[in-house]
């Protein structure tokens, strides 16, 4: 690593010659090791476009109560003992706001938060340069951590329990490990498969929090909120259809209302009624119960070819055209949630609720299956 000295030459007037770093450019930010730098830190995330629609405080963030009640006592106890927080992994699906509350939580703190990804944290360096780069309580976010590498997470171990960072320099009989002292900060773990976290990286976080799916009410509250945001007009019964089809999911709730705005804005006058919603949802495939093409196609081949069930998963991709592990992890999850699909030691299920959903009459064998 290059060091560039500081210190002045002496002119033979008796001044000092300025050094190459002062006399450039102050407009530019200086270079520094790449250790220093790494790509993964994102500075610019809270100026994207789509953070608009994020809440900046804890009172403008809609549902999950019980977990705003647990940070609210947290960050007041923090910022009295003026501490760090304590660290926290939060687990759950996708679209329901972890990042969110990351961003929120450092600005309730009044702290900075870096954000960036575990498949970004391929090599050692990269951790090592944000975290030698934070500041006293900072946060750093970590999404999707269950994929961080066995290196790259034992690296953390020090960091988050002693804020040490210890680093192997040299190789074989001349190698030495130097204790880096870190400034205490905030690790904000996100992930969608808690279970694949290992035990100690899991055990050294101080908040362990499931974020739950959203109900209806409260989804409609975030799409009035967002068609604020945007200047579109939406009646409230038109954001409760929307809500109604969302899944549970903000995230998907406002792609939703993003395309309803559109429709009506082309088909319509611009305002958003709840026929003009219905229409345009109805256009994009997404029916009352928030089922996609996909998720109803799953269903018909397992109520028509299999009658309902029970069929294996590899069986039920290749008759459907999609991979297995999509099927598992992608549309599973919400079948079974509002009770359409049954995973069985024989296979998957269709339930008496699919059947009647999509306009079909159970049979009396299915129904001892399900029972």
């Amino acid at each position: 690593m290059a060091i560039v000295s500081s210190k002045q030459s002496p002119q033979p007037d008796g001044s000092k010659k300025p050094s190459p770093a002062k006399s450039a450019d102050r407009s530019k930010p200086q270079q520094t090791d790449a250790l220093l730098q790494p790509e993964t830190v994102n500075e610019e995330f809270a100026s994207k476009q789509d953070d608009k629609l994020r809440p900046q405080r804890f009172d403008e963030y809609i549902g999950q109560r019980e977990l705003k009640e647990v940070l609210d006592i947290a960050i007041q106890a923090t910022k009295s003992r003026q501490e760090a927080l304590d660290h926290l992994l939060l687990y759950g699906p996708p679209g329901l706001g972890k990042t969110t509350i990351s961003l929120i939580l450092a600005a309730e703190l009044g702290v900075n938060c870096k954000v960036t990804s575990a498949p970004a944290l391929e090599r050692p360096r990269d951790i090592v340069g944000l975290l030698v780069n934070l500041q006293p309580r900072d946060i750093l976010f970590i999404d999707e951590i269950h994929r961080l590498s066995r290196m790259t997470e034992e690296l953390l171990y020090p960091a988050m329990e002693d804020f040490r960072l210890d680093i192997t320099i040299g190789k074989g009989q001349s190698a030495r490990i130097r204790s880096l002292p870190l400034q205490p900060f905030t690790l904000v773990g996100a992930t969608t498969r808690v279970g694949a976290l290992t035990s100690p990286l899991r055990d050294r976080f101080g908040f362990v929090q499931r974020l739950r799916f959203y109900e209806a009410d409260e989804l409609g509250q975030i799409v009035s909120r967002t068609a604020e945001i945007l200047k579109a007009t939406i009646t409230p019964d038109a954001a409760e259809e929307v809500a109604r089809r969302s899944r549970g999911t903000p995230r998907i709730a406002n792609r939703l209302l993003k395309r309803v705005r559109d429709y009506a804005e082309v088909k319509h006058s611009g305002e958003i009624t709840s026929s003009i919603a219905k229409e345009a949802l109805e256009l994009f495939n997404v029916d009352p119960c928030g089922l996609d093409w996909t998720d109803r196609r799953l269903l018909t081949v397992m109520i028509e070819q299999y009658n309902g069930g029970p069929v294996g998963v590899d069986t039920l991709a290749a008759a459907t055209g999609e991979d297995s592990q999509t099927i598992e992890e992608v549309y599973e999850p919400y079948l079974m949630q509002i009770g359409y699909l049954n995973r069985t030691p024989r296979g998957r299920v269709a339930t008496p609720a699919a059947w009647t959903h999509l306009g079909y009459q159970p049979p009396d064998e299915q129904m001892r299956l399900i029972s």
